[in-house]
């Protein structure tokens, strides 16, 4: 029987852990990598209405005035676009979350 659950922040993630002192046992039930969410590029969906959904397989593009355009979809169907300043664009392309276009 679990006698314990606790939540746990070590290393930049988040555990989720049950643990029975008796038999010495500890089960990390969720695992949250906050470092991960952080990074990744949020945009708003029209379809759905969402805001901050996560944008995968972001492709980041230089508009003709010079600014910075992310586009990439949901991961279920829907394609979405947003506006980037230069600092956040060139740190996603750094940080591998999305590739350059330009």
């Amino acid at each position: 029987m679990w006698t314990y659950l606790f939540y746990c922040f070590w290393e930049n993630s988040f555990f989720l852990v049950a643990c029975c002192p008796s038999e010495k046992f500890v089960l990390y039930l969720l695992t949250i990598n906050y470092i991960q969410m952080s990074k990744m590029l949020t945009a708003y969906c029209m379809k759905t209405k969402e805001k901050n959904v996560p944008m995968q397989d972001a492709v980041i593009t230089k508009t003709a005035r010079g600014g910075y355009m992310a586009q990439g979809h949901d991961g279920k169907g829907n394609k979405m676009t947003t506006m980037l300043g230069e600092a956040t664009a060139l740190e996603a392309v750094k940080n591998g979350v999305a590739k350059q276009a330009w």
